[in-house]
């Protein structure tokens, strides 16, 4: 088998390898082929590349605005210019479809746009004060170097945002990509330093979360932490955090609501259900896997949801309208199988799906799922639905709101009233009306609550992330 290339990690804008040497595959989720042999971090490496950003901070912290904005502007402009390179790195080491992979880059260009306009918010503010004669003010700065790891599932969109908006304050990044999707991490960081960001701005380091992600979080330079992930592995990031007195934010797990009144449109109900859930075959945090459908159109529903869902396209990647792609892993697939399973075993139909072609699991409805099964409270992240029939408003709002997590959710309704109700009374971070739950822009403050986060991520919300605010009193 031939392997596509070999990575090191990514430090002082060169690539450099594990200390001691070692590689780990990255596989093409398709046919779990080999994509690419990358650098197995150890804790020696950490250092190495924390300290990089550290001293790069040094000097980093007091470039001007006009150079943060030339190298952000020149950033996007080389991700537009490379938007097929990173296209084939999305679709072969990630599974991606080539809508969801020109859907990811389309908004990784915007949010490093985005960024740019945080270069001049780096703001304080004039305070009143009790003594006459004195300035009393705040300046805002860069905190330091910020440890940014991401997910398998969206990593350029993950990338894009954090990095561009920590380097736009001034802030330096060390990146830790996923292991199962590491290269495009690698060849983000090569866009960056070709965009003019000097070496130790941004590095990367490739490897194993649970070897190194204790070093990268607990090492003494890292002055800030946020990680997209797994609700396990952030509330153990979030107590470690505790432990070293940092700041984190934390954007977790998700088991997202979709309401469907009677009085909705119902195709376009329908057309944001499919959105909803099998963009990227299931695999987003905010995808809306539980669906709550008021019984005057149930019935109807359930026969136009599932006659477009047993059509979606699961043909060549490259192909604009394949929908479905392959499951990033054999963790990932046997979670996914399980819950299949364990629903089937305990009295569930399967309107459509429930069937694999190789590592593809076919879009799969579930009707009559009840708390005793897996799927009913747990997040399958995969292409799996289950759709409850509800009496009414107040039904829908009690099942939608009974769940640990509380990351996006969604309602379908020409009820003015119903809508604000459940903008109020939901408790999510995020919630659209008559669109789908999945939706992102890079302003606006994404995250959730309980269970899915802590924190928000956007310009602004990021501007307070990766900055310290001082109060600075002057007596002439």
């Amino acid at each position: 088998m031939t392997i596509e290339k070999i990575f090191g990690h990514w430090i002082d804008n060169e690539y450099v390898p594990a200390s001691d040497g070692a590689l780990m595959d990255s596989l093409n989720p398709l046919d779990d082929s080999l994509f690419a042999q990358v650098a197995f971090g150890t804790k020696e490496d950490v250092d190495s590349a924390v300290n990089s950003a550290h001293k790069c901070f040094q000097t980093f912290c007091n470039s001007s605005t006009n150079e943060r904005e030339a190298w952000l502007c020149k950033a996007a402009e080389l991700l537009e210019e490379r938007y097929e390179q990173f296209i084939v790195l999305l679709i072969d080491e990630g599974g991606s479809s080539r809508r969801k992979a020109e859907f990811e880059t389309n908004k990784a260009i915007s949010f490093i746009r985005g960024a740019v306009g945080i270069v001049r918010q780096m703001s304080g503010k004039t305070l009143p004060t009790d003594y006459p004669g004195r300035l009393s003010m705040t300046w805002r700065y860069p905190r330091g170097v910020v440890a940014v790891i991401t997910p398998f599932n969206v990593p350029l969109i993950k990338a894009a945002r954090l990095c561009a908006n920590a380097l736009a304050t001034g802030s330096t990044v060390v990146l830790m990509p996923s292991g199962v999707h590491p290269v495009l991490s690698l060849k983000f960081a090569e866009l960056i330093a070709d965009a003019g960001f000097p070496p130790g701005s941004l590095n990367v380091i490739t490897g194993s979360g649970y070897k190194i992600g204790d070093d990268l979080t607990c090492h003494p330079k890292v002055k800030t932490v946020t990680f997209t992930g797994s609700t396990v592995i952030g509330k153990h990031i979030q107590k470690l955090c505790a432990i070293e007195n940092k700041h984190v934010t934390l954007e977790l797990g998700g088991k997202s609501p979709l309401v469907i009144m009677d009085d909705a449109d119902l195709q376009e109900a329908v057309q944001g259900a499919v959105r909803g859930i099998f963009m990227h075959q299931g695999q987003a945090c905010v995808g809306s896997s539980r669906i709550y459908v008021e019984k005057g159109i149930y019935p109807e529903f359930i026969k136009i949801f599932t006659d477009i869902v047993s059509k979606l396209g699961m043909g060549d990647l490259r192909d604009p309208d394949t929908i479905i792609g392959p499951i990033i892993s054999d963790k990932q697939r046997e979670r996914i199988k399980g819950h299949i399973e364990d629903a089937r075993a305990k009295g569930a139909d399967i309107a459509t799906g429930g069937t694999w072609e190789g590592n593809r699991c076919a879009p799969t409805i579930l009707l009559n799922v009840s708390e005793e099964m897996d799927v009913c409270k747990q997040e399958t992240f995969g292409p799996v639905v289950s759709v409850y029939q509800v009496d009414g408003f107040e039904d829908a709002m009690s099942k939608a709101n009974d769940s640990v997590y509380g990351l996006s959710s969604a309602i379908y309704t020409s009820n003015l009233k119903s809508a604000i109700e459940y903008a109020q009374q939901i408790q999510s971070g995020m919630v659209h009306i008559n669109g789908p739950s999945i939706s992102d822009e890079a302003h606006v403050p994404f995250g959730g609550l309980g269970d899915s986060g802590f924190g928000r991520e956007g310009t602004e919300a990021d501007l307070e992330s990766f900055t310290e605010l001082k109060w600075v009193s002057l007596k002439a």
